[in-house]
């Protein structure tokens, strides 16, 4: 790979320019944890544990709940065992924290690896490497009834220091002679092709503060070309912007009008059927439907309260070490070594608590771009994100368009059909170029498909969707396609029981084909006393009570029961209360698990009532909250979390609920007002006028 560096000083600054060519995406590695890892992640010296967390904390409190585990295995008390993030140089590779699979997968070796320590310490041995035995589960005090920490609330590592703000965040991070970075783009979706023409460099160099101006193809994000500025403080950036006025050249063009066309479920669906099957059963296209609703649900933005951020510094070695708030802190150095031609040995990335992520600080991005500007500059450089680069320039939940059709015959279902378009989610176009993501299109999108299986009995069904490239970037979101999928599933099964004239809950009951599914639906009907009617002496007061359920990667289970009310007077939908039974096995800390959940209703309400994300003049168009607003604490009602824990070997809690949250709500509105909600979000002039 040849490699072309020249340097031009320019009016007291310096101007950077770096090229070479392109290159393959790194494949992330995502191994699954055995024995052998396991016994990197907990250490004891001198009388003390250390417990080095193999999951990003992104607060979720996975450092809590392993460190009740570890307590238990250990039999210490917590003040023992000190907890911290793991870095690449500190524990062999863990795969990326997502999929709410921290617990399910890590408990069990974090369990067996602190037993075979306590069993080293009990029988005299103070020093040397462990080999963590495969003990059954049966036989760890984790997983027992009688567990002293596990099954208990304790208190919150490191709640203290996030009230008090001490440094926990990449955001927090300060290195010796630290300079600031930005990288310009133009205003435009990266999926289009943009380059810079013109540049007042002079004028830049002039702004108090400007250290240099970088033109490195490694910048490049999709086909947007970035230009690099480094100044002495976060301050400069904005003015260096604005004096460098940037003259761009941009391809094509496209509103939100391509977006809608693109995925238009009918306009699919004329020619027959879809290319990817997820029930493949023949049914008659010629009879009938008691049952025929569309469903559309648009983009919508992850919306971390923190923009991501990575500090990034080359020392005079050539080793370049990284403080980043990633979901994957080894993807970051695989990326960052292969991109600027490094050894994996000689690239130390350090994990740091991240503020908000829900599937969208995976891949990487502002890390490529602080290492890039660190090794042009020769300083360590801190980049974070605007708000408005957050929302435009990071991946998005892909809209989805959704037919769903069935016939009801003596109360059952006879047929079922799903058909529904959207853009990829694991195959996302910020990583792949369009070549290569056509070729994954022959074995399909799982993440697209998640939560598509109907978990309900029909005599015929068939489930089948297609994949659209977007001009905008599509990739994992809080669930990835369970969300909008289970929405879908639970808004169709509500007007199967209606067509059918039987209660709500007991027609699920009767269909549902997943045992833990139905228990959960019980313990929530119970708490919730489903059948109460809900009335209101207003006349211009509509209340209405909704139920849904759903299963997340066939490993955890909730339902939720919602209670709204329609406001015609004040022209407001507001949800009164929720109550959710969730179902993820062994619960480690209750106190966690139930906040789980309540961020998962609130995903749900933000889902159904408030959340998208709209295009305009070929980019995303929000820059602020203001143009993409999520919920906020006067739209969150009170809230009944049922734990159901019967012993079941422990899964996912982090994007369970959010399968029932969204279509419960929008089951509420539809029992209030007869009105289906079929496009989101739902805002009160979108209903029809009262007759």
């Amino acid at each position: 790979m040849n490699r072309r560096k020249f340097l031009l000083a320019a009016a007291g600054g310096l101007t950077v320019t770096f090229s070479f060519g392109c290159a393959l995406p790194v494949i992330p590695k995502r191994p699954r944890p055995d024995l052998s890892d396991a016994a990197s992640w907990i250490r004891y010296a001198s009388g003390r544990y250390l417990l080095t967390v193999p999951r990003v904390e992104m607060g979720q409190n996975v450092l809590t709940a392993m460190k009740q585990i570890a307590c238990e295995e250990l039999a210490i008390e917590p003040n023992a065992l000190a907890v911290e993030m793991h870095s690449t140089a500190a524990i062999r590779r863990a795969r990326a924290t997502v999929g709410s699979e921290s617990i399910k997968d890590f408990a069990l070796p974090l369990a067996q690896a602190c037993a075979t320590l306590r069993e080293a310490i009990e029988s005299g041995a103070g020093t040397g490497m462990i080999v963590a035995r495969a003990i059954p589960q049966e036989a760890l005090r984790s997983f027992a009834r009688t567990a002293r920490f596990v099954g208990k609330a304790v208190a919150v590592e490191q709640a203290r220091e996030i009230v008090t703000g001490k440094p926990l965040y990449a955001s927090d991070v300060r290195r010796s002679n630290m300079h600031f970075g930005r990288v310009l783009r133009a205003n435009a979706s990266p999926e289009l092709r943009s380059t810079a023409i013109s540049m007042d460099e002079l004028a830049a160099a002039k702004v108090p503060g400007f250290v240099a101006i970088v033109r490195d193809a490694l910048l490049t994000q999709g086909r947007s070309e970035g230009i690099g500025i480094v100044s002495r403080t976060p301050g400069a950036l904005e003015r260096i912007e604005a004096a460098l006025a940037i003259r761009w050249q941009t391809e094509t063009e496209f509103d939100q009008s391509t977006i809608h066309q693109a995925i238009d479920i009918d306009r699919r669906t004329i020619n027959g059927g879809l290319s990817n099957k997820v029930h493949r059963e023949t049914l008659d296209l010629t009879r009938p439907w008691d049952v025929d609703i569309r469903i559309d649900v648009p983009l919508a933005a992850h919306a971390p309260i923190e923009p991501r951020v990575a500090v990034a510094e080359l020392s005079g070695e050539g080793r370049l070490e990284m403080w980043v708030g990633s979901q994957d802190v080894f993807y970051q150095r695989d990326v960052i070594a292969k991109r600027l031609g490094l050894g994996e040995q000689n690239v130390v990335v350090h994990g740091m608590r991240v503020g908000g992520a829900f599937g969208g600080k995976t891949i990487c991005t502002v890390e490529l771009e602080a290492a890039a500007l660190a090794r042009a500059s020769k300083l360590p450089i801190k980049v974070q994100w605007t708000r408005a680069q957050e929302f435009r320039h990071a991946f998005h939940r892909p809209p989805s368009s959704h037919r769903l059709r069935a016939r009801v015959r003596n109360g059952s279902i006879e047929d079922w059909s799903h058909q529904f378009a959207s853009s990829h989610i694991l195959f996302t176009n910020a990583v792949l170029p369009p070549w290569l993501q056509r070729l994954t299109d022959f074995i399909g999108d799982d993440g697209v498909a998640r939560g598509s299986t109907l978990p309900y009995r029909a005599l015929n069904k068939r489930v089948e969707f297609d994949l659209a490239r977007l001009p905008v970037f599509t990739g994992p979101w809080r669930g990835l396609g369970a969300g909008p999928n289970v929405f879908a599933i639970e808004s169709a099964i509500d007007e199967c029981a209606r067509a059918a004239n039987v209660d709500a809950v007991a027609f699920r009951l009767r269909h549902s084909v997943v045992p833990r599914m139905s228990r959960a639906l019980e313990r929530v009907a119970s708490a919730a006393n489903w059948g109460r009617a809900l009335q209101s002496s207003d006349p211009a007061i509509q209340r209405g009570r909704g139920v849904a359920c759903g299963v997340y990667k066939a490993m955890s289970y909730a339902a939720v029961v919602a209670d709204v009310t329609i406001d015609h007077g004040r022209r407001t939908i507001r949800v009164d209360k929720l109550w959710c039974a969730h179902d993820c096995g062994r619960i480690i800390n209750p106190d966690q698990v139930r906040a789980q959940c309540e961020g998962n209703l609130v995903w749900g309400l933000g889902m159904v009532l408030i959340e998208e994300l709209r295009v305009a003049q070929s980019q995303i168009a929000a820059t602020t909250f203001l143009d993409s607003p999520i919920p906020r604490i006067s739209d969150v009602p009170p809230m009944e979390i049922v734990l159901v824990d019967e012993g079941e070997p422990p899964t996912g809690a982090g994007e369970t609920a959010i399968v029932a949250a969204g279509a419960a709500i929008a089951n509420a509105i539809r029992n209030a007002t007869g009105v289906r909600p079929t496009k989101l979000p739902l805002r009160y002039e979108y209903l029809p006028p009262r007759t």
